[in-house]
């Protein structure tokens, strides 16, 4: 391709709307153009990029033995509703972009693609001679996110790779489960990315199992939590580990004490010369469930410690039966304004004690009359702990479970995993920390899906049994941008060659000097005969301009048609590391063909 013909603007100004160098770059090296929030357009060379890294998934995929299909956008509320997610996707976290149609039908863009695949096994999957099955597809999807940001990271439309199994057991789930870690790895080490796969939450997908792969980056909106010796590695939601231990405690008899001013737990330490680790807090939550029933959740655990958020919801969902639910919509610390609108009297904030009373909630057909009342696994051996006394300005210390405060019959593990911490399969192993842009997540969903929509099959005893499912996603127009936020310099993007647009740009400083163009011609028809793609930039521009440009696309090899083509030579040039060599315009081909091949 001629640059002089090619639709392609740079900037030389980062644009006001970009944040991460990844999502400036992209626009300023005219790769994506914003049409409204969270929305793109790929223009010629991001979508080169984008059918090389499709290219790459379609092969491994094909190789595991799965099978290329294409699934509808748009979907009806009635599939979302038999399996339960429909008021989760459209109004909990809210990213589904619902609709009516004119007869007043409810419909959704598709953000994910569960509920359509499992009607399809429904109807077609009959026996067990059927199964394994595996299906994917490349589709776009639809999230209408609450801030969209950062480019392609978290847009609103974007470019992904689902694919979903079917089983007639769990073994064959777990086999086809690692055929997708190790297909998604070789995905991830050919796109020329250095990747993590970590343990993870499975959200609002659910399931027993997942992991996600993430592209290591400064910019990563996902903390992992990893050991040196490589054997842990999880998301900070997921993520598990042992804390120090709780000094013990200088507090030998129980005694109510005036704290003033001590509403937060580092003015208490100071006040009662402890440690945190000998201190007990109550964290209060609001639940709201799918059938309007808020319950008000007070979690204790130890002062040093902080909840997990995600392992707390997770949580609350396993109990939602009990509240006559389905699923949690909302979860938030309540501020003064909400407590309002369900207290009795005023609440004890900063103070509050494991045995708050009851009688603080007022009545309401709405609102659960009792407090849930958690206990996180480090809180359980406190001895002579501290905590709050149920009354502003005052604590206890020297309490214990069992005389002074009952200890709540739900024991649960909510607290978050921090660095440092130590690490379960060996407290030798500290917990270490990185970013990380999540790139691609795979469930074992076993029979959540199939059991509430009926999808069976039968087994060679003539039994209807629930299909075990699988699910595997991977960001396709993410990991575009994934790999430039993890490979970029001062001056612009570095592509791994086997994403890259091109493999190699001819730059022709002066396209008015008649030597150097008939040399960049020759090359240029050579290199792509070669099978080796190939820019030539024949604009009347200053070479200084071509070389900016060069380096801000980030094209892995430059050529330049310069000085040195009176000795028969051109000038190569390395994107990556910005090694220049003269070669003979003969060699060229066979040298970049080697270069190639090794990536």
């Amino acid at each position: 391709m001629r640059l002089s013909q090619m639709l392609w603007v740079t900037l030389r100004e980062d644009p006001a709307e970009a944040e991460i160098k990844s999502h400036k770059l992209l626009l300023r090296a005219g790769y994506i153009r914003r049409i409204t929030s969270g929305v793109y357009a790929y223009l010629p060379l991001m979508w080169r990029v984008l059918q090389k890294i499709s290219s790459i998934v379609r092969e491994e995929m094909n190789a595991t033995g799965a099978q290329e299909c294409l699934l509808p956008q748009l979907q009806p509320s009635e599939l979302w509703q038999e399996s339960g997610r429909w008021d989760t996707y459209t109004q909990a976290e809210g990213i589904m972009f619902a609709l009516n149609d004119r007869l007043d039908r409810e419909l959704g863009l598709g953000p994910t693609h569960e509920e359509v695949i499992t009607a399809i096994a429904r109807d077609t999957i009959r026996s067990y001679r059927q199964l394994p099955l595996h299906l994917y597809q490349m589709q776009t999807k639809f999230r209408d996110e609450i801030r969209p940001r950062f480019g392609l990271m978290r847009g609103r439309e974007f470019i992904m790779k689902d694919g979903y199994s079917f089983h007639a057991n769990t073994d064959s789930l777990k086999q086809t489960y690692n055929d997708m870690h190790h297909a998604y790895s070789n995905i991830f080490k050919r796109c020329g990315v250095e990747f993590r796969a970590v343990d993870a939450d499975s959200g609002a997908i659910g399931g027993s199992g997942s992991q996600e792969f993430m592209v290591l980056a400064d910019a990563g909106e996902d903390e992992v939590l990893y050991t040196e010796d490589g054997k842990y590695a999880a998301n900070v939601e997921k993520a598990e580990s042992l804390p120090p231990d709780a000094v013990p405690s200088p507090f030998k008899t129980y005694e109510k004490r005036h704290t003033p001013n001590t509403e937060t737990i580092e003015k208490l330490c100071q006040v009662l010369k402890c440690q945190a680790t000998q201190a007990l807090k109550q964290v209060l939550y609001q639940a709201t469930y799918d059938n309007g029933i808020i319950v008000l959740v007070l979690v204790s655990i130890r002062a040093d410690r902080e909840v997990n958020e995600v392992k707390l919801q997770n949580e609350l969902v396993k109990l939602a039966a009990d509240y006559k639910a389905k699923t949690v919509l909302a979860l938030q610390v309540p501020d003064s304004e909400q407590q309002r609108q369900w207290a009795a009297k005023p609440l004890p904030v900063g103070y509050i004690a494991p045995d708050l009373s009851d009688d603080y909630i007022a009545k309401s057909k709405q609102i659960a009359p009792k407090f849930l009342r958690l206990v996180d696994r480090t809180a359980v051996d406190l001895k002579n702990f501290a905590t709050g006394a149920n009354e502003t300005d005052y604590h206890v210390v020297g309490a214990n479970w069992g005389k002074q405060f009952p200890l709540p019959d739900k024991v649960v593990d909510i607290r978050k995993a921090r660095p440092g911490d130590r690490a379960v399969h060996d407290p030798n192993q500290l917990l270490q920390t990185a970013r990380g842009i999540e790139v691609g997540h795979i469930f074992q969903l076993g029979t959540k899906y199939s059991a509430v929509m009926g999808a069976t099959y039968t087994n060679e005893q003539g039994e209807d049994i629930p299909l075990v499912m699988g699910c595997y996603g991977l960001g396709v127009s993410r990991l575009a941008q994934a790999a430039i936020e993890q490979s970029h310099d001062a001056d612009g993007m570095i592509w791994p060659i086997a994403i890259a647009p091109y493999h190699a740009i001819i730059t022709v400083p002066n396209v008015k000097d008649e030597a150097q163009m008939a040399v960049a011609e020759q090359l240029y028809r050579t290199l792509n005969l070669a099978g080796i793609e190939t820019l030539l930039d024949d604009r009347d521009e200053r070479a200084g301009v071509k070389f900016k440009d060069a380096d801000l696309v980030g094209i892995p090899f430059r050529i330049v048609t310069g000085r040195s083509i009176a000795e028969g030579k051109v000038e190569l040039v390395k994107r990556a590391t910005k090694e220049t060599s003269n070669l003979a315009v003969d060699d060229v081909v066979d040298y970049l063909r080697n270069a190639i091949a090794k990536n």
